[in-house]
């Protein structure tokens, strides 16, 4: 399907199947932005293809006929219809990350919870509004058909009516320059980051299997889709390896990837390193695929980006030689702007960005690198684009020009004394909005591994693969699922999730939450001794923030290095029905570090629109 969306009004018999009777139907199915309808139609139609990335060739998900998905543009109020064609040979599902699905659970996308899997041959319509604005992104959520491509970007124009914050950035700011940052961001662009590796999501939990190695090294980083593998010397990865690595790694170097040898790395199981393919952590294999290219024209004053990370493993820091970038929005959020140099961006986050363009005369670079690098510790991995003004005209002047200078080194550190990073803890939502004081419910959720070095726990057990089969889904029979895999909530209450680190270096856990967001209201880098915030605020009150926490979809939880650590949450419960609380790393959320959340079962949905019920097969549910 040449498709990229369809933004068009709902009339008569007019219906969403239309799309996928013929790749030549008659209707327009080009970019249509900002239609004038309530009603916004989108169609996806899902392939299993061979495709080259970072140039190597393997079995892709291809929305549509391209990698990443096509862009969701639409306007905040809303009525969305994204209809899924499953042209795969094995089911699916699709989830709106960072949408609330208020009143909608039945269109989240999570098999087993609120939906059946997509099955080969069949399609799905999910249903749902556009209640918030701002970046969101849509991926699978079936099995780890994320790492084979299945992601797209979701941009909600705010209404006219919705309070921007760049009056904030400078008292001085005349009114040009203020409409220059509401165009700026009226056009704001995707970047959306991932890792790639030379194995489909089915072989990676294969080869964990296999091996009893956790996989946590991939191949290339992709700057929308594009990119390539970069295989650097043995001596120039032992000359840049942090002292944090040099430490664990003794007398022992970082592999020719630049991942840290699994034998260093703490495991409950024998490991079989014979049964790893080349390239799984070692074994680099170098090629080439093109570079991402953002042009730009200082005419425009500033551009805005939307950066979002879907990468499977890594944790990404990202910046752009010589121009600074005003963080104005975080998960779809409004935020006080707070200029950075840098910015760390976890698996499923999105930041919203103003750059401020350089006028001609103060263009020193023909053309500017864009520098995303991997902060964890496990893998010494980068990659770059280009931003490219289309202003510098002469080849005379390109070819005078200097290199652009780094804000970060391509392990993620400071390239200069002064670079700014940004600190997630002291982002101030805009305008501000407090949780309640207090709590009604607590839960504290362990965080460990289990068993093998590649399954975990969040709670009390390892989340089961075998939850994703549930049919009919706990939407539809809430006590289809084991208790040990999930937590139940009263609807209009205030709950904490305490996300208890309980051992000594773990990597930092993108935790995401699905449905509404939750407030980020203490962390530590000690033991949580305490039943609840409340008690914890008794003897440590400086961790916390009542007044103006973040507030977040997905957020890191503090890092572990040297002794457990502890994130707490809190939101409020008002849209009934079964939600998921998951690392972001997809083989730790396959890996079971996951759990139900089964909101407001006082008031549980039973008006459920009678195409989202389970297909009746030989007679029952």
């Amino acid at each position: 399907m040449e498709a990229n969306t369809l933004d068009v009004c709902s009339v008569g018999s007019i219906t969403m199947q239309f799309i996928f009777q013929s790749r030549l139907a008659p209707l327009a199915l080009g970019l249509v932005q900002w239609g004038s309808c309530r009603v916004v139609q989108f169609g996806l139609d899902l392939t299993w293809e061979d495709l080259e990335i970072a140039g190597v060739v393997r079995k892709t998900i291809l929305s549509n006929g391209q990698f990443p998905g096509p862009p969701l543009r639409v306007k905040q109020g809303d009525e969305v219809e994204f209809l899924v064609n499953n042209s795969m040979p094995f089911g699916t599902t699709v989830h709106f990350h960072g949408i609330s699905q208020q009143g909608t659970p039945w269109s989240d996308g999570v098999p087993g919870l609120s939906r059946t899997e997509i099955q080969p041959g069949d399609q799905f319509l999910y249903k749902w509004k556009a209640n918030d604005y701002g970046a969101y992104i849509y991926h699978a959520h079936t099995n780890a058909q994320l790492i084979d491509g299945l992601y797209g970007p979701i941009y909600i124009e705010p209404e006219d009516s919705v309070e921007r914050p760049f009056h904030l950035i400078s008292k001085d700011l005349g009114s040009d320059e203020l409409q220059a940052m509401r165009d700026a961001e009226k056009n704001t662009l995707p970047i959306i980051l991932s890792d790639y590796q030379r194995f489909t999501g089915a072989e990676i939990l294969q080869i964990e299997k296999d091996t009893g190695i956790d996989s946590f090294c991939v191949n290339s980083v992709l700057i929308n889709g594009k990119g390539s593998v970069i295989c650097p010397t043995q001596d120039h990865i032992n000359a840049i390896t942090s002292p944090q690595q040099r430490n664990i790694l003794g007398n022992l170097t970082m592999t020719d990837m630049g991942c840290l040898p699994p034998i260093l790395l703490r495991r409950l199981n024998p490991l079989h390193l014979d049964k790893a393919p080349p390239g799984f952590y070692k074994d680099c294999m170098p090629s080439e695929g093109p570079m991402e290219m953002f042009h730009v024209n200082s005419a425009s004053q500033y551009v805005s980006y939307d950066l979002i990370s879907m990468a499977g493993s890594l944790a990404m820091r990202f910046s752009i030689d010589e121009h600074p970038m005003y963080v104005y929005a975080v998960d779809g959020r409004y935020v006080e702007p707070t200029l950075v140099d840098a910015l760390t961006i976890p698996i499923g986050s999105r930041y919203s960005v103003l750059v401020k363009l350089k006028s001609k005369s103060d263009q020193h670079a023909a053309d500017y690198t864009i520098r995303v690098a991997n902060k964890y510790t496990g893998q010494i991995i980068n990659g770059t684009a280009v931003l490219s003004y289309d202003d510098v005209l002469t080849q005379n002047q390109k070819s005078s020009s200097r290199p652009s200078r780094p804000y970060i080194t391509e392990t993620a550190d400071n390239a200069t004394a002064d670079a700014v990073f940004l600190d997630d803890n002291t982002v101030v939502p805009f305008p501000v909005v407090a949780p309640a004081a207090h709590a009604d419910q607590t839960f504290i959720l362990n965080v460990n591994r289990t068993n093998t070095s590649y399954t975990w726990i969040l709670g009390t057990d390892s989340y089961s693969e075998s939850n994703e089969l549930l049919s009919p889904p706990v939407l539809f029979n809430r006590s289809s699922i084991p208790a040990q895999y999930a937590i139940s909530t009263m609807n209009n209450t205030w709950v904490d999730l305490i996300i208890n680190i309980t051992t000594s270096r773990q990597i930092q856990h993108p935790i995401h939450k699905h449905s509404n967001k939750y407030f980020v209201i203490g962390s530590g880098v000690t033991p949580f001794t305490y039943s609840s915030v409340d008690e914890a605020m008794q003897y440590i009150p400086q961790d916390f923030n009542l007044k103006n926490p973040p507030m977040r979809d997905t957020f890191f939880t503090p890092s572990s290095r040297t002794s457990p650590s502890w994130l707490a949450l809190r939101y409020f419960v008002q849209n009934p029905g079964p939600f998921l609380l998951h690392c972001h790393i997809q083989m730790h959320h396959s890996g079971g570090l996951a759990l139900a959340l089964l909101d407001g079962v006082d008031a549980w949905p039973t008006d459920i629109p009678e195409y989202q019920m389970p297909v009746r097969v030989n007679g029952t549910n």
